[in-house]
């Protein structure tokens, strides 16, 4: 899926850097209303803060299986790797029929699972070169309270497609031609007016600002021609927010309402999967091809490397919490290292091998290897303690959403050489 290499690059140097409309201008005019979601939800890829850390007042359970905790299922069609996207009563995934080659939207009951629609948005022409562990439903759907935002590869391009809650298309727009190298599997970010997707790929992607309600470009750059596979991620560091894209050995800073360039430097590797994080400094990153890589940049645009090691944290994004960075590795390590010096203070094997992110909630984090065990442990610069382990299914691909005291994980059982995958919906029974 993803990877990394240093290399000598100036500041904004990318060839074909293109603004459309009124990037770098100020705010763009746009009919869209501001983003409606509340502390509850989770609308968008690793959560409301965008780093994977969920509200620290919920109380999800530390104990399921099969028969334990099990508040609902649901039947999926197809398969998919993209996160459960959870807002006000409803749950929101996107699948891949296969078989059928059909790429769909599907919606749930929140409190009951009840499907209550599935809009099939693209038939026919699916990638043929992917990565085994790829799916052709890999990205996490972002919604603003009023409308779902939603990317595919389909028919060797990146399209975009706004639905409204009732699952009826807005507005769908072709992002981006895309050289399959190892698929698909950015996520679109929203920010103000704006919804922001990214199309990294061999042929020459693209990084561009669309307005939420309309769908216009406000602004857009032309990307190197590498394969990537990390989604655009907006973090407040060095005192101001930023969009920050790492990847195609760069790690890239935007404007996110204008897309004005910040600064770029080198400092990541070229293929790269997991989303960043700061501490209102740095910003760390992580790849797994040229070479397995970790750095730490400052958010100034200095291009100053704090530290860096060749952990291979590929795929698995990592946690950042009171100056502790936490990652689990491909390879089912769970580490602890200090935030501002990269310093290692604990590591224990969990076991198995790790696709989803871990996700933490207080000062426990729940980490779902492909097997479908889900080690709960502190979050702790002290030493590595383990709470649970619960087992459900046989493999897991997409990170768990952990919202209002529930867990909504993905899973597929193997049974007669046919691959079932279940939406469930895991919390406290009175």
């Amino acid at each position: 899926m993803l990877r990394f290499a240093l290399i000598s690059l100036a500041v904004g140097s990318v060839a074909g850097a293109a603004f459309v409309g009124t990037a770098g201008a100020g705010a763009p005019a746009t009919t869209a209303e501001k983003i409606n979601v509340t502390p509850s939800d989770w609308p968008w890829w690793r959560g409301p803060n965008r780093d994977g850390i969920a509200s620290a007042d919920q109380k999800p359970p530390l104990h399921w299986s099969e028969t334990q905790n099990v508040l609902w299922k649901a039947p999926l069609p197809g398969r998919g790797h993209g996160s459960p996207t959870v807002v006000g009563d409803q749950v929101f995934l996107e699948a891949a029929d296969e078989q059928q080659e059909i790429q769909s939207v599907v919606c749930f009951d929140r409190l009951t699972g009840k499907q209550l629609w599935k809009n099939d948005l693209h038939k026919g022409s699916l990638s043929k070169k992917d990565n085994k562990k790829s799916s052709h439903a890999s990205s996490t759907i972002a919604c603003d309270g009023e409308r779902l935002f939603v990317n595919f590869l389909h028919d060797a391009a990146i399209y975009a497609t706004a639905l409204n809650r009732d699952g009826k298309q807005v507005w769908q727009k072709k992002i981006s031609e895309f050289t399959s190298h190892q698929g698909f599997g950015a996520s679109p970010a929203l920010y103000q007016s704006l919804v922001i997707f990214s199309a990294d790929n061999k042929g020459g992607g693209v990084i561009a600002g669309l307005d939420r309600a309309s769908g216009e470009t406000v602004w857009r750059h032309e990307r190197p021609k590498l394969p990537n596979y990390t989604s655009p991620i907006i973090l407040k560091a060095a005192g101001r927010e930023q969009l920050i894209f790492v990847g195609c050995d760069l790690i890239s800073s935007f404007e996110p309402l204008t897309g004005k360039r910040l600064w770029e430097v080198p400092g990541a590797t070229t293929e790269c999967v997991t989303s960043t994080v700061t501490d209102g400094e740095i910003v760390m990153t992580s790849g797994g091809y040229p070479k397995d890589h970790m750095s730490a940049v400052r958010a100034d645009g200095s291009g100053t490397v704090v530290w860096e090691n060749s952990v291979r944290m590929y795929v698995p994004s990592p946690l950042i919490r009171d100056g502790y960075l936490y990652g689990v590795t491909d390879a089912g390590v769970a580490i602890c290292w200090k935030s501002n010096s990269g310093k290692e203070l604990w590591k224990s094997r969990l076991g198995g091998t790790f696709s989803a992110s871990p996700v933490m909630v207080g000062d426990r984090i729940f980490a779902v290897n492909e097997e479908g065990k889900t080690f709960v442990f502190k979050a702790s610069p002290e030493a590595f303690e383990l709470i649970a382990e619960n087992q459900l299914g046989d493999e897991v691909f997409a990170t768990p959403t952990i919202c209002g005291s529930r867990i909504y994980l993905r899973v597929a059982v193997l049974r007669d050489g046919r691959r079932e995958e279940t939406l469930y919906c895991l919390g406290q029974r009175e």
